[in-house]
């Protein structure tokens, strides 16, 4: 994966910000000319949180749109489409701080369903479980906010796909692993 320079993340972060303010509030935003790797298709996800508390996060886990429009589509959807949270108000968008992770495409974690907890590095790793036609996901930075093992970051994995606890260690479940680059207005940290 090609990675962004830290420019470029803080351009990322300010497309996502505006265009939080553009589909929430409604002012004009006229996108800047961007660098070719914003151009390139990537998967992204955008995070919203509130004075610490996560208030929205939607995002693609693989490469189907150029970076740009998928940090617009991402950071539209995290305001106003998460299921999890009412759309985002105008009067909140000063209290709301943007995460951008850029991601690399994920790849299935081949071994036998006893080795993958060897096979995952919290704090580098974000995973996606698939099984019984269900799937969630869980970014890199998710079990270090959490303190998780890798066992408990498996464990929650499955329970976002709505699965239970433990079903990772059955082979018709797959596990896919993936890395992210993430741009924070409070901090920006590769992992």
């Amino acid at each position: 994966m090609d990675l962004l320079t830290s420019a470029e993340g803080e351009l990322a972060l300010s497309h996502a910000r505006h265009v939080l303010y553009e589909h929430v509030a409604r002012e004009p935003y006229t996108e800047p000319e961007f660098p070719s790797v914003f151009s390139k298709k990537r998967g992204v996800f955008v995070t919203l949180t509130k004075h610490g508390d996560l208030r929205g996060c939607i995002g693609f886990p693989n490469a189907i749109m150029p970076l740009r429009d998928a940090i617009r589509e991402a950071a539209c959807s995290a305001a106003t489409g998460d299921p999890r949270f009412p759309p985002v108000t105008p009067n909140e968008l000063p209290d709301i701080a943007v995460e951008v992770t850029v991601l690399t495409e994920p790849e299935l974690l081949e071994v036998a369903p006893a080795n993958r907890p060897e096979a995952i590095t919290v704090g580098k790793h974000g995973l996606i479980v698939r099984g019984y036609g269900r799937s969630g996901l869980l970014l890199p930075q998710v079990p270090v906010e959490w303190g998780w093992n890798v066992t408990e970051f498996l464990d929650h994995t499955c329970m976002k796909a709505g699965l239970p606890r433990g079903c990772w260690k059955e082979s018709s479940v797959q596990i896919f692993t993936f890395e992210g680059q993430i741009f924070s207005e409070k901090r920006e940290t590769h992992i």
